[in-house]
């Protein structure tokens, strides 16, 4: 799995699968934030499936989906506030970790 850290309590990622959250747990990662909506490709696994794991290994998950394309102020302000809400440190992740990352960029400029 490829993480890329962007501060002390947030890095970003492509999309993960089941096996990779107990490997997430132990890298210390508290807290998982999905913003790839569920059918974006055949091939994703849906975020129940994640959420699923996460919680069986003690990791907090929460779906944000954002569009690619499409991201609003509204979504910045809600990942802000995932991100003062979840224990650190996080990882979010999309398709690429593209959009997550520059969903926290924009969340950092409101």
């Amino acid at each position: 799995m490829d993480t890329k850290r962007l501060t002390a309590d947030l890095s970003v990622s492509p999309q993960i699968t089941v096996d990779d959250v107990p490997m997430l747990k132990a890298e210390g990662f508290r807290a998982i934030i999905c913003n790839r909506p569920d059918g974006e490709a055949e091939d994703q696994p849906r975020f129940a499936e994640i959420a699923d794991a996460a919680q069986k290994v003690g990791i907090k998950a929460l779906y944000l989906p954002v569009v690619a394309g499409s991201m609003a102020d509204a979504d910045a302000r809600a990942f802000r506030q995932a991100l003062t809400d979840l224990p650190g440190p996080v990882l979010a992740y999309c398709r690429s970790g593209a959009r997550s990352a520059n969903l926290w960029t924009l969340s950092q400029t409101e």
